[in-house]
């Protein structure tokens, strides 16, 4: 990792494991749930058990890591800050200036505040939903059949919000580089997030 002068820390080593783990595991899963439900896409597979076991299994495990990292005070600071609305969260949303450094932003704006608590219930939800449906003999029928739809359309929906999510890391590579090396600089933290610039928490 090449740090530069003006480099500030971002995130920490936890926090990058947590989330790169955490987002493998969901692209595993997203991956191998496109060979379960698109036939086209099943017959270029054919091993439908195999396909099935994995899916499953990496579902199982998206807590682990989230349960882990509870371990770091760095990102237990983190998870405060994603879970905290302010006043001027709601500002940013309204605001069509969100992106000029108009409105104070600490280390998370509105829109990753809104994406991580997305992206938590989804993950709870499907694992829940995921749950009765694998363990057949603990759930009656009706509670099987509901727990099919509720998954297959919050899959659909949280795919589509890791997909944003996906597009708009590739776009900011300042950003990636803060979940990738752990720093960014200090010219891009002061223009998307001026007050946490200021934050004495952080380095």
């Amino acid at each position: 990792m090449t740090r530069r002068a003006d480099d500030r820390a971002r995130f920490g080593r936890v926090e990058r494991y947590v989330h790169w783990a955490v987002g493998i595991l969901v692209i595993v899963c997203m991956v191998t749930a496109a060979f379960l439900y698109i036939g086209s896409l099943a017959v270029l597979v054919g091993n439908r058990p195999v396909v099935e076991f994995v899916h499953v299994w990496s579902g199982f495990l998206l807590p682990i890591p989230l349960i882990l990292g509870v371990l770091s005070r760095g990102y237990r600071l983190d998870l405060k800050r994603l879970n905290r609305f302010v006043a001027d969260d709601w500002k940013w949303l309204r605001s069509k200036a969100r992106r000029i450094g108009a409105i104070g932003v600490g280390k998370f704006n509105a829109g990753q505040k809104l994406n991580g608590a997305l992206s938590g219930g989804s993950i709870l939800v499907l694992l829940l939903t995921g749950a009765v449906m694998y363990f057949q003999n603990w759930s009656p029928l009706n509670w099987r059949i509901g727990a099919t739809f509720v998954h297959d359309w919050f899959a659909l929906g949280f795919g589509l919000l890791v997909i944003g999510h996906i597009t708009y890391a590739w776009k900011d590579t300042e950003a990636m580089r803060g979940m990738t090396e752990g720093v960014v600089t200090r010219e891009w933290a002061q223009h998307e997030h001026p007050e946490w610039v200021e934050d004495r928490r952080d380095g």
